[in-house]
């Protein structure tokens, strides 16, 4: 049988909250499948409701169609930030405290916010100019991922049911979204500098071919995600890492500059 999604939120919360590493479900539970991972997802994000802590939006996993042939996925993951977890930097810097985590990584990602209407946007995976004409702003982000599973070994299910392994978002400067953009998100590039070198390179072409292609997947995958839960107005989308995830350490100061798309660079200090 399933694990109980309420009982093994409470573990997953707690061991995160504890520094705790603990087994995945997928290796506990041979019927651990995404269906009851959402579940236990929807219930993480009741917890953090009763803590006082809303879901401000949704972060993208698994945006390389490379990876779904591995893995049997057949669209991507998501998961719930919160208002919390979300900061918003000045003058494209910011600070963030690592020290309640236990194995953090940086990705740098493109992020968008949904205009304020009830369904923002009612097309299917393939209209990536539907979904990006249905977001009021965009810009540069940071995301830290966490993760209590040992040596960072996890299937899909495990990741949904951890959080999406999401610890943080850092959001840059905002843009207002412009028709130009579609063409130079599956284009621009980006460099990852860990105190001033390069440490990893990407492209938008890297969440699948274009941020704004991922947005438009997210919205039909959730709309028929075992427990579906269509995109809503105002949500905040992290749309998936464009380099590898990288390991952050106190001390870091981490920079992401593109190349062919107008985000002024985002520089994210690293405290304990």
């Amino acid at each position: 049988m399933p694990p109980d999604p309420q009982i093994l939120a409470r573990e997953l919360s707690a061991a995160f909250a504890s520094r705790r590493s603990i087994p995945t479900p997928s290796s506990r539970y041979t019927d651990f499948d995404l269906s009851a991972a959402y579940a236990v997802e929807g219930e993480l994000v009741r917890l953090r409701k009763a803590q006082g802590h809303a879901a401000v939006g949704r972060k993208i996993g698994y945006a390389n169609k490379a990876l779904w042939r591995m893995l049997r996925l057949d669209t991507v993951v998501w998961a719930h930030m919160y208002d919390d977890t979300v900061q918003h930097a000045r003058d494209n810097e910011a600070t963030l405290s690592i020290g309640r985590m236990t194995a953090p990584k940086i990705e740098p990602e493109i992020v968008v916010k949904l205009k304020d209407v009830a369904r923002p946007f009612d097309g299917g995976p393939a209209d990536p100019a539907g979904a990006l004409d249905a977001c009021e702003w965009i810009a540069l982000g940071f995301e830290i991922i966490d993760c209590v599973f040992p040596g960072w070994q996890f299937q899909p299910a495990d990741f949904v049911a951890a959080y999406g392994l999401h610890a943080g978002l850092v959001v840059g400067d905002k843009r207002p979204i412009e028709p130009s953009m579609l063409d130079a998100l599956p284009r621009f590039t980006v460099k990852l500098l860990k105190n001033g070198q390069i440490a990893a390179e990407g492209s938008g072409r890297n969440v699948l071919r274009s941020p704004a292609a991922c947005l438009a997947e997210l919205a039909a995958a959730a709309s028929r995600a075992p427990h579906p839960e269509p995109l809503a107005g105002g949500e905040i989308v992290s749309t998936g890492t464009t380099t590898e995830s990288q390991p952050v350490a106190s001390g870091d100061v981490w920079t992401a500059e593109l190349d062919g798309l107008a985000l002024a660079p985002l520089t994210l200090r690293v405290t304990v």
